[in-house]
């Protein structure tokens, strides 16, 4: 099969690639940068995420595309930042849905990447594809916490509107994907950990949505094959947890007894001098998985204590071979 990975060069692009370059899949990055180490197998091209040009090529008889391009979460929400979320997104999709239009032999399907951010903050019930309430008019949270919301929503609604009628189309509204990898969440939180301050954060009642990245690569796997399967996709294990016991299980696994505890307002501190932002600590992402889970999918590590000790296993064996 070959698949095609516009902006497949972050975090997610990263193991994605390689894993399904690994299954012997023929795999082509789009990406703007020149300086990749790209495993065995992959290919790049070039690309800017927003107009035609060579890269058009490659999906014209390509087998799948798994759209990933879209500027960084990890930032200060500023409104030049929040601004360049929203049109790196859109204007990608977009050129990738124009590209397939095109195609004398389009994709048979197209993965969308999304946000599980698309959800409302809430303790109440888990946000499943069918019972779900989408975000954005929740009034106990920073009010701008709505534009990421509207993000994920013009972010799906980009590639609904392209006209493909001949390739299926999945919207992956993903949760916090932890990996060994460097420069991913899982990398961060375990820096905390190992300096002592895993501990809750503002009482750490939110819950943290979670996917094992080896999850993640065989739910990508499953649904390029289950031509049954469209529309929005929760990519989510289906065990969702509080805060407070998410790092407390992350602390055993790395056996750090301690983890401080922060307020909010240190929280917001922290995210300032890591250049990041609260709403990836505070907001309350309860997402399930409730269609792959229907369509017969089997999650290797659904609860978070075997993920987060295969996780610190998996992590110390990474750095140790580097």
């Amino acid at each position: 099969m070959k698949v095609v990975l516009p902006g497949g060069t972050g975090h997610i692009g990263g193991f994605l690639s390689r894993a399904l370059a690994e299954a012997g899949h023929d795999v082509v990055v789009l990406s703007r940068r020149d300086d990749l180490g790209l495993g065995a197998g992959v290919r790049r091209v070039r690309w800017d995420g927003r107009t035609a040009g060579a890269w058009v090529a490659e999906l014209d008889g390509c087998d799948a595309v798994i759209n990933l391009a879209g500027r960084s979460v990890s930032c200060r929400y500023t409104s030049a930042n929040l601004r360049e979320m929203m049109n790196s997104r859109v204007e990608s999709t977009r050129a990738v849905g124009a590209a397939i239009e095109r195609a004398a032999s389009p994709p048979k399907v197209w993965l969308q990447m999304s946000t599980a951010t698309i959800y409302a903050h809430r303790f109440d019930a888990p946000n499943d594809e069918a019972t779900g309430v989408l975000g954005g008019a929740e009034t106990e949270v920073p009010a701008y916490w709505a534009f990421s919301v509207d993000i994920a929503k013009a972010w799906e609604q980009a590639q609904q509107q392209a006209a493909t009628p001949h390739t299926r189309k999945v919207a992956l509204r993903t949760a916090m994907v932890m990996s060994p990898d460097r420069g991913g969440i899982f990398d961060v939180l375990l820096q905390m950990v190992r300096l002592g301050l895993g501990g809750p954060v503002a009482g750490g009642a939110q819950y943290v949505s979670w996917i094992h990245d080896q999850d993640m690569v065989r739910a990508v796997e499953f649904l390029l094959e289950r031509d049954d399967l469209h529309g929005p996709i929760n990519l989510a294990a289906p065990d969702p947890l509080p805060h407070r016991e998410f790092m407390r299980t992350l602390r055993a696994a790395r056996g750090v007894p301690i983890g401080l505890p922060a307020t909010k307002w240190m929280a917001e501190l922290g995210a300032f001098v890591l250049r990041s932002d609260t709403e990836l600590l505070l907001k309350s992402r309860r997402v399930t998985p409730g269609r792959l889970l229907g369509a017969g999918f089997s999650f290797d590590f659904p609860h978070w204590p075997d993920a987060a000790q295969d996780l610190v296993r998996r992590t110390g064996k990474h750095r140790s071979t580097r």
